[in-house]
């Protein structure tokens, strides 16, 4: 097979994957914007799902480290580069031995279609996307496919011929490349168009805009000596657009607030369910809480602090009246993410909340509008269900969280922790400046904080009120430079007296610790 015919094989082949996935992706957010499912029909978000529940704790940590909160962007852009190419060797071995090429192309279909009915929630309906785009790639795959005449070889131009001549086959091999890459740029467009079709909800972005949160008995007020003021450190109160984001939802969840429902089973008493109407009617608490991800490395920036409006769990969990025996909550998203908390961590005095306000306002739909959990002192795998639509009192003996069989620790307590926020810059000017940072051990609060220069002596930092032990704490330290390469490491020491421990330990399985260190050199 001579070059071209491989080229124009191949083109053929993407063509015929984008057709399939454009079909599939449209089909998918008609059906999802209909109401038809509860699955994901989407066969690029089910495939992408499933690798994320495959993904293992390691591999985890290395793409929240390398990417931060674009890790499920990279997985997407890498899944179409997989994609491209395999569709592309796909059509080079169908215009080989077409047969082979054709089941070779239904197989990639097969585990699309298996992805998608594996996923939570999933119906026979799911199915017709994958399906409906498998068969139109595989009629676009045997349309495109390069044919060459017998005879293709034995035809040669006329010399004696004084204007432009094609070689037979010649004006067909154009034409075939001029439709695959419309086919293509079709493709694209439709998996485009599909995407937004599925995520742009006019009834959930209206119904947002018109819940007020309401104004609570007791509102949070942050108090001046809440904020240092030092340039560059992270601010008391974390902006809505800037809180991190780290969850396994490759495309946002919109959850429309009419028909949200809240379900409270298991070992209970009684069964309880409650709408948002019902929640708004509860005498609603404000709470400063600092959230953690397990996998924030040590200085990193997976943390963030808000106003947090909700009902507390435990005034729910008492209409349910849990059963002797219990001892964890199950909390389940509307994506089918589950969350494994201790019981008594939701029914103790601390601040646990379904939240449905951040900040003053509704929740983003990034952060679980419309309600979401709030449980001072855990990290998030194990507590902070976004979307959240059900609540089964259950044992640790009998059910597991979404990340527990995947290799993390059953509970996750958030360890104190303290970061250098600057001088972050590789090279700072001589004489007088400050370093100053946050630290945080939710629902034990921070007590001290020690920062050390080079080898010398560990010094107390000025601390920032603490309107909350739920909240991390500002801290600073006068520091008059001198010139030279320097190391200044932070430490924390939490409510109870406990001092940071300096032993390293990566995220997994239960949580990075060890000391802060930032090299800089002073000129």
């Amino acid at each position: 097979m001579d070059r071209g015919v491989r080229g124009e094989a191949a083109v053929a082949g993407v063509a015929a994957g984008a057709a399939t996935l454009g079909v599939a992706e449209v089909l998918a957010a008609m059906l999802s914007r209909t109401g038809g499912t509860d699955g994901t029909p989407s066969p690029v978000l089910a495939v992408a799902g499933a690798f994320v529940d495959l993904t293992p704790p390691w591999l985890k940590d290395l793409a929240v480290s390398l990417f931060g909160t674009a890790d499920k962007l990279v997985l997407l852009i890498g899944m179409g580069l997989v994609l491209t190419v395999l569709c592309a060797v796909i059509g080079v071995l169908a215009s080989r031995t077409r047969t082979v090429g054709m089941v070779s192309f239904a197989l990639v279909a097969v585990v699309g279609l298996t992805a998608v009915l594996s996923r939570p929630g999933a119906s026979w309906w799911d199915a017709v996307p994958t399906i409906a785009g498998a068969l139109v790639g595989l009629i676009v795959l045997a349309r495109l496919l390069p044919g060459r005449s017998p005879n293709q070889d034995q035809v040669q131009p006329d010399p004696r011929a004084t204007w432009p001549q094609e070689i037979p086959g010649e004006h067909s091999r154009r034409h075939v490349l001029i439709e695959s890459g419309s086919i293509t740029v079709l493709g694209v467009l439709a998996i485009a168009g599909g995407r937004m079709l599925a995520t742009a909800s006019d009834a959930v972005r209206a119904a947002r805009e018109a819940l007020v949160v309401p104004r609570v008995a007791r509102p949070v007020t942050v108090p001046a000596g809440a904020e240092q003021g030092v340039p560059g450190q992270t601010a008391y109160v974390t902006a809505n657009d800037g809180f991190y984001r780290i969850d396994t939802a490759l495309t946002v969840p919109q959850v429309n607030p009419d028909g949200w429902r809240l379900r409270v089973h298991g070992m209970v008493e009684r069964e309880v369910e409650i709408d948002l109407a019902q929640l708004l009617e509860q005498s609603l608490v404000e709470a400063l809480v600092t959230l953690t991800c397990v996998s924030n490395e040590v200085g990193g920036d997976l943390a963030g602090n808000a106003v947090w409006t909700g009902w507390p769990v435990r005034e729910l969990l008492a209409q349910a009246g849990p059963l002797p025996g219990a001892d964890m909550v199950l909390s389940t998203s509307v994506d089918g993410w589950t969350a494994g908390t201790p019981l008594e961590v939701l029914t103790d005095d601390r601040n646990a909340l379904l939240a449905l306000g951040m900040n003053g306002d509704p929740l983003p739909p990034e952060h679980g509008f419309p309600v979401r959990l709030v449980v001072p002192g855990l990290y998030g795998y194990v507590s902070a269900t976004k979307w959240v639509t059900e609540l089964k009192v259950t044992r640790f003996a009998d059910d597991v969280g979404y990340w527990t069989p995947r290799g993390w620790a059953e509970r996750g307590p958030i360890k104190t922790a303290a970061r250098i926020d600057v001088p972050r810059r590789s090279a700072i000017d001589a004489g007088a400046t400050v370093i100053a940072g946050v630290a945080w051990a939710q629902h034990r609060g921070i007590q001290a904080v020690e920062v050390r220069i080079d080898d010398g002596d560990w010094q107390k930092a000025t601390l920032a009120a603490e309107p909350s032990v739920d909240s991390w704490r500002q801290w600073m330290l006068p520091w008059d430079a001198p010139r030279g390469d320097h190391s200044l490491t932070v430490r924390a020491v939490d409510g109870q007296g406990e001092r940071q421990t300096d032993q390293l330990a990566a995220p997994a399985p239960d949580g990075a610790s060890g000391w802060h260190t930032v090299n800089v050199r002073v000129e």
